[in-house]
């Protein structure tokens, strides 16, 4: 790669570190940088400075803000009655973009996994605790998925949960709609069946 500037060599290195981006990928990123005319480089370059600069934690759901409190906790149109619990920022704008859930969430930031050296202590269980105890819910979704650390994060939850005199529900899974049963696997059957439900 010596037939490269430093400064380009400097672009494709950084390029190279982001998730999923290899060495052929982070090359194209850099030749399209180049190409693009210097108002769309700036733009794209203070973009990153303005999201490092600006973008936070929200102070009650721990999903990302640009202010204090995120647009979902301060949108009084949102259920407050109704919490979704949710591993990390990227579930919570799967369940945003399905449409169908009208309430607050919170997000754990990680799940349980002692395999890895992560506790109680070591996600946002202690203020989701909080939360349900000073504020109005009435009923804890726990969206968490459905491999091991998630089942575990759930049922921990769901224990801690059972002083907190709220309802407590978990996230129905199963079949996913247009699956073909022959290609499902076994624990997803046993599970789809033990949560059948009446149409």
């Amino acid at each position: 790669m010596s037939h490269y500037p430093l400064p380009v060599l400097k672009l494709i290195q950084n390029f190279s570190k982001l998730p999923g981006v290899g060495q052929k990928t982070a090359e194209r990123l850099a030749m399209h940088v180049m190409r693009a005319p210097q108002k769309e480089a700036e733009q794209f370059a203070r973009s990153i400075l303005e999201v490092k600069d600006k973008v936070r934690v929200c102070l009650k759901c721990f999903a990302l803000s640009a202010a204090d409190v995120c647009v979902i906790c301060s949108d009084p149109t949102r259920t407050s009655s109704v919490l979704c619990v949710v591993e990390q920022i990227a579930d919570m704008v799967a369940v945003e973009k399905a449409g169908s859930f009208k309430g607050l969430y919170h997000v754990l930031q990680g799940v349980l996994s002692p395999m890895n050296g992560v506790g109680p202590e070591d996600i946002r269980i202690k203020e989701l605790i909080s939360r349900i105890e000073h504020g109005k819910v009435q009923e804890v979704i726990l969206a968490t998925s459905t491999n091991v650390e998630g089942e575990a994060t759930a049922s921990y939850l769901a224990e801690r949960l059972e002083s907190c005199n709220v309802k407590v529900t978990r996230i129905a899974s199963g079949v996913p709609m247009g699956g073909d049963l022959k290609y499902v696997d076994a624990v997803t059957l046993k599970r789809a069946l033990e949560t059948r439900h009446t149409i």
